[in-house]
């Protein structure tokens, strides 16, 4: 122990802080005597200089996660430190990749913090919370268009392996560069490669400056793999309580968390529930994502949207079920939809978001409903084309305008389009003629150019009337509806009042 250590430990004695010895060491897991009382996820200071955090108190002993890269050894005593584990926070982590400690991993030197901030910080009262109204964007059509997200939502991300989750998220913080919020990526027990393929996208894309990166690797211990998320939720709140940004983040992927939860826990003695996982599996999570919403003394959010493997698409699973009972709804990605090529592979069957609608306007709440009724008419005109039934003119049509929005829906990371790019999209694709053709890509970069301008109902209406001339070849009225059936379905997207904390 040297000198500054057996000074800082000592001053901690001195203070009549909590005493403790170590009686058991099983690789990160501790047991100590004598250190009580103590209460949970407080910090303990050892005499070699490592630190951990209190995880189970008992009777005669209290277990310690230990946060080190030295194992311990019996014998050896540690003292209270502090009542609560804390991170480094600061806005001047925003465009860095740092560790679960808040050290920088990007090369780019030391980050000065500006606090420190509860990484097992509660979610503020309803009293302190606010209706969500605002929608945002994510930069993908199918998502802002049918299954929208508000700011301060939580939304929960499900589907296989492969399936483009991972993909899908880094879409939507890539398009933050374009909105006044900050992305916050956390990334839980990954591997290198995929840890250089978020950067990489980032960076290629110009997002990095306005993201986090939190990393824990498969080759750290699985403490840090555990602390991983409630870490980088500790550096979004502190953006957006006491900076008043809006701030999004995603957690890749709460299933790595929950099985390095699951390990700790059961290393640990804890009674093992369904599937192994211990009794307060749901509150580890529930008490992280309802750390989201909006605050009613600043208006500003912060959006959770947490993804979920859902091993061979069972979403009934009690990891799925878990977090689909925490969250505000769901987007679940399809193997079968990813075979067909729709890129993200979204299933617009099985799919809800149950606060995001509130963020439309008319004009696309009226998209929505259209763009639900086309794509009903279209599936329904597949499965007749299947059997090579002879098909009328209106399934034709149906046909070709459904794989029209498919073709529209499908996009590649880092293809974003603002709101108002998509709509100019869908209205030119939901009235075009479906016995004129239509180049897609052509449509896309056109209307991409014109959504850049448009800030008020009046540029909107003025971008509309040139796309309509250079792309629709027929009147609106005479092709707007041969798409859709007689009956239209319901739209998917069910819609509840957004309650303060959702």
């Amino acid at each position: 122990m040297d000198n500054e250590v057996k000074k800082h430990f000592q001053n901690l004695v001195d203070e009549g802080k909590p005493v403790g010895e170590v009686v058991a060491v099983d690789n990160f897991l501790v047991e100590l005597s004598g250190l009580q009382p103590v209460n949970p996820h407080s910090v303990v200071f050892f005499e070699d200089g490592s630190r951990g955090f209190v995880q189970n108190i008992s009777e005669d002993r209290v277990t310690v996660l230990h946060m080190g890269s030295i194992t311990l050894k019996s014998g050896m005593l540690a003292v209270v430190q502090s009542d609560s584990l804390m991170t480094k926070v600061g806005k001047d982590f925003v465009g860095r990749v740092v560790s679960v400690t808040g050290e920088p991993l990007d090369g780019k030197g030391a980050i000065a913090s500006d606090a420190s901030w509860p990484v097992f910080n509660s979610a503020p009262p309803i009293y302190q919370r606010e209706l969500l109204t605002t929608q945002l964007e994510t930069g993908v059509t199918l998502i802002d268009a049918l299954f929208p997200i508000v700011r301060g939502q939580r939304l929960a991300l499900l589907g296989d392996s492969k399936s483009g989750k991972s993909t899908l998220a880094t879409q939507i913080a890539i398009n933050q560069r374009d909105t006044d919020q900050i992305a916050v990526y956390v990334l839980i027990a990954k591997r290198k490669s995929d840890v250089d393929d978020l950067i990489t996208r980032l960076i290629a894309n110009k997002a990095m400056e306005k993201t986090i990166v939190v990393v824990s690797t498969i080759f750290e211990s699985l403490v840090m793999s555990y602390l991983a998320p409630y870490v980088g939720c500790a550096m979004a709140e502190y953006l957006w309580q006491e900076l008043g940004i809006d701030t999004v983040i995603l957690y890749d992927d709460l299933t790595t968390h929950a099985h390095a939860y699951r390990e700790v826990s059961l290393m640990s003695g804890a009674s093992p529930g369904r599937d192994s996982y211990p009794g307060d599996m749901f509150h580890a999570h529930s008490s992280l994502l309802e750390r989201a919403g909006r605050l009613n003394r600043n208006k500003k959010h912060l959006t959770s949207v947490p993804i979920v493997m859902a091993d061979g698409g069972d979403i009934t699973s009690y990891l799925p079920t878990n977090i689909m009972s925490i969250t505000d709804g769901q987007w679940i990605l399809d193997m079968e939809v990813f075979h067909q090529g729709l890129r993200p592979a979204i299933n617009t069957g099985l799919s809800v978001t149950r606060v995001g609608t509130v963020g439309h306007n008319d004009r696309q709440k009226d998209q929505n409903k259209k763009t639900v009724a086309t794509l009903t008419a279209f599936n329904e005109a597949e499965e007749f084309a299947r059997f090579g039934s002879e098909m009328g003119a209106e399934a034709k049509a149906a046909l070709v305008v459904g794989q029209r929005i498919r073709q529209l829906f499908t996009q590649v990371p880092g293809e974003t389009y603002n709101l108002a790019t998509q709509q100019l999209l869908l209205d030119v694709v939901l009235n075009s003629n479906p016995s004129q053709d239509l180049d897609i890509d052509q449509l896309k970069t056109a209307a991409k150019e014109l959504g850049a301008n448009i800030k008020t109902d009046e540029d909107f209406e003025k971008a509309k009337a040139q796309l309509a001339g250079r792309f629709q070849q027929a009147p609106a009225q005479a092709t707007a509806g041969v798409a859709a059936p007689a009956q239209p379905a319901p739209a998917p997207a069910q819609t509840a009042p957004a309650g303060g904390g959702s």
